[in-house]
């Protein structure tokens, strides 16, 4: 497994590729590629940090792992390659935006335009065996994005960090809620959303009110 990361991100986190989960986690991956189908493309597997430069980061997004369908995950977390259908939570977080900030709903689901803009699209685990949920968790990802989380609540000061569902609101232990702005709300998936647990969140104009006030550019979602 090829760890590319900008240098930005690449000087804080090197420490973290020689420790012996960290090559474990390396070994495992690779025999699952070679073996079985997987998400998603090894290129992408660190596309949240390629397109997000650390200095730029202003905003933290937390998934739990890749989408496991053919062609979906292209290593954002809910985001899917162009043309693709949008899956079910995808649906429910641009129909928020929708109503939240007043415009339509977007056509592509490639959020990568997010990640652009400063906004880290982080998975907790960063690959997944195709057509199996979760089947690379707890092999040692969780750690190292875990340290990515504490790196980030570090270094950086005024981040907000956007917690949907119950896994990633676990996070927050991880952040230092003096330095940073966390947001909570349930998770976008149908089981949550339909029970009203996410819509009406307001997370995206309430993130942009933040950026506004901190002299920061608002994110164009």
């Amino acid at each position: 497994m090829n760890v590319e990361l900008p240098n930005s991100w690449k000087n804080i986190l090197q420490q973290e590729f020689n420790k012996p989960y960290f090559i474990e986690l390396t070994n495992f991956v690779e025999k699952e590629y070679a073996k079985q189908v997987c998400y998603p493309l090894k290129k992408d597997i660190f596309a949240a940090f390629k397109y997000c430069n650390l200095k730029d980061l202003k905003v933290v997004i937390i998934g739990q792992d890749p989408y496991h369908g053919p062609n979906q995950a292209n290593g954002l977390c809910f985001s899917v390659q162009d043309k693709i259908p949008h899956p079910p939570s995808l649906i429910n977080i641009f129909k928020e935006i929708a109503t939240d900030l007043e415009q339509e709903y977007p056509q592509s689901g490639n959020l990568e335009k997010w990640a652009k803009q400063g906004v880290l699209l982080l998975n907790a685990t960063l690959t997944v065996r195709a057509k199996e949920a979760g089947s690379h968790q707890k092999k040692g990802w969780e750690t190292f994005t875990d340290k990515v989380i504490k790196t980030i609540s570090e270094e950086k000061n005024n981040v907000v960090f956007l917690l949907w569902g119950g896994f990633a609101k676990k996070k927050a232990k991880l952040i230092n809620k003096k330095k940073h702005f966390i947001l909570e709300s349930g998770h976008p998936s149908p089981l949550s959303a339909n029970r009203g647990y996410w819509f009406g969140n307001k997370h995206f104009s309430k993130t942009n009110k933040i950026l506004y006030k901190i002299a920061e550019k608002p994110i164009d979602w």
